[in-house]
């Protein structure tokens, strides 16, 4: 692996959302008029309370955009440690961080990563902040 990446902690902000038609855009549009630019949104149903659904964004970067979050339900996740990794992509990058990762004993709470021309991103989520901390420590390495 190289040590290009740029690897850093984010926080993650979610928020119960109806699952209708307009329920996650009603959120978003809140954050958006409030200036937020959003680097990452990802919503799913929730089977364990039908008729709700969760979506986590980030970044949420001042007053503003926090006040309007709150106002639609958005709280910063305490139980979710996440990890933003970005670089150049290439054939199997994914599983080496994800193997580098275990190999560390980092369990992954969840992970998702996508590519836009020649970078990916990807984001780690972990169960602690120590697990956090390590996986920055064993993916900076390079």
């Amino acid at each position: 692996m190289t040590n290009d990446l740029l690897v850093e902690r984010v926080d993650v902000w979610a928020a119960t959302i109806p699952d209708r038609p307009g329920g996650l855009a009603e959120v978003l549009e809140t954050l958006r008029d409030a200036g937020a630019d959003l680097q990452f949104a990802i919503a799913r149903r929730t089977p364990e309370d039908p008729g709700k659904g969760v979506v986590f964004v980030t970044p949420l970067q001042n007053d503003r955009e926090i006040r309007a979050a709150a106002q639609v339900g958005f709280n910063v996740t305490h139980s979710l440690h996440s990890v933003r990794i970005m670089g150049g992509d290439r054939p199997g990058i994914v599983a080496e961080l994800t193997r580098k990762l275990a190999e560390g004993g980092i369990n992954l709470r969840g992970f998702s990563a996508s590519v836009i021309g020649i970078q990916f991103v990807a984001y780690v989520s972990v169960d602690s902040l120590d697990d956090a901390n390590k996986a920055m420590a064993i993916l900076g390495k390079g």
